[in-house]
């Protein structure tokens, strides 16, 4: 038997490859080796090299979730308690529970997230009991964040985190209580609805796209044929891409970098117009990236704020309305409305969440019928 190491964490065991990694010292306890080695089931290099890449950042991510929920809050002897209820958990306690038993394997982003909310919540109510907390405070808590010049759904996404992340405590303790932060008003977000991209300013804007011919702008083509969601199209390998089948289509996967929002965001969409000729210059363009857009994704995360920024910069430089990139989106709901579409259809296109459990049944629409109705967007 003959071994011998050919990359990082890639071990060539008589033509098969393996993956290898010591396990860090803080974390030994929680392994009965020392080394990880188990096979990769392949005999080619180049998927090897792809798939120890994948391995090595779903380590990672589990890793910092298990150093996190073990890291002390820093500065945390100043932080004020209260000395009049301090018998039953306190928010950071309550964070850390909910780390525990809902943070395993979940994203960087979503452990920052219930951080972060919690310190807002520290910062103005203070680190108490959460038995503590009035309803009054949880409203001058909401107050304290729209003037922070949080949208009203920036705030109802805050206040949705804290209140599972009591809830979670208050289950877990046996507390008879009520959530303080359950039944606080939240301002309406009718006000802040995406606006659908009409028809003639998605032409104007696909356009622009194929004069400026770059991958930002085949992004945006992408975007505005498919109905794809901003960070469903960033995570993206090229091997998602379909373009020799029959029916171009993209296949919809969870990738390690990028996770889809939900079971029925994994699904097919057939390629038409400007969604199909982005997919061929992403393909022709002469890059060794296994992304279809390097520029913003990597093997460690999907940087979508950081496009969507740029994007809109971008768009409303073109635009004489003021249009966002998740604009695309409804307007795609609308074009296939607009057709006469079935919903059932609509919804399977687009990844949205069933609504009944019939739509469950079965294996779906197929690309042929689909692709009857994206021709006619």
């Amino acid at each position: 038997m003959r071994n011998k190491y050919v990359a990082n964490h890639l071990l060539n065991r008589d033509g098969n490859y393996y993956f290898v990694r010591r396990v860090p010292n803080d974390l030994k306890n929680l392994y009965a080796v020392k080394r990880l080695c188990f096979s990769l089931k392949t005999k080619s290099y180049s998927s090897a090299i792809r798939m120890i890449k994948s391995v090595s950042q779903r380590l990672e991510d589990y890793w910092f979730g298990i150093r996190l929920q073990n890291m002390n809050v820093p500065a945390m002897h100043l932080i004020k308690t209260d000395s009049d209820n301090d018998n039953g958990p306190n928010i950071i306690d309550a964070l850390k529970l909910y780390l525990k038993l809902k943070g395993v394997n979940k994203n960087k982003t979503f452990l920052r997230t219930a951080h972060r909310n919690v310190e807002y919540i520290i910062k103005v109510l203070g680190n108490k009991s959460i038995q503590s907390y009035s309803s009054l405070e949880a409203g001058r808590f909401r107050d304290w964040l729209i003037e922070q010049g949080m949208s009203n759904s920036t705030v109802k996404r805050v206040f949705s985190s804290v209140r599972a992340i009591i809830n979670l405590s208050i289950s877990e303790h046996g507390l008879n209580i009520v959530n303080p932060f359950s039944k606080v008003y939240l301002p309406s977000i009718d006000n802040e609805l995406r606006k659908s991209i009409p028809v003639k300013a998605i032409k104007t804007v696909q356009s622009y796209c194929r004069q400026e011919d770059d991958e930002p702008r085949w992004l945006i083509s992408l975007l505005s044929d498919s109905g794809m969601r901003l960070s469903e199209a960033l995570g993206l390998a090229k091997e998602d891409i379909k373009l020799e089948e029959p029916i171009p289509h993209i296949r919809f996967i969870p990738h390690p970098w990028r996770r889809l929002k939900t079971r029925s965001s994994q699904r097919y969409i057939p390629l038409v117009k400007e969604s199909l000729w982005a997919c061929k210059r992403i393909l022709e363009h002469n890059h060794d990236s296994i992304f279809a857009f390097p520029r913003y994704t990597s093997i460690n995360q999907c940087n979508a704020n950081s496009a969507s920024a740029a994007l809109n910069k971008w768009q409303k430089s073109k635009l004489i309305d003021d249009y966002v990139m998740h604009g695309f989106r409804h307007g795609f709901r609308d074009r296939l409305r607009a057709v006469e579409c079935p919903s059932e259809i609509i919804d399977q296109l687009g990844g949205w969440s069933l609504k009944s459990v019939g739509q469950g049944y079965g294996k779906g629409f197929s690309n042929k019928i689909l692709f009857k109705w994206m021709k006619q967007i």
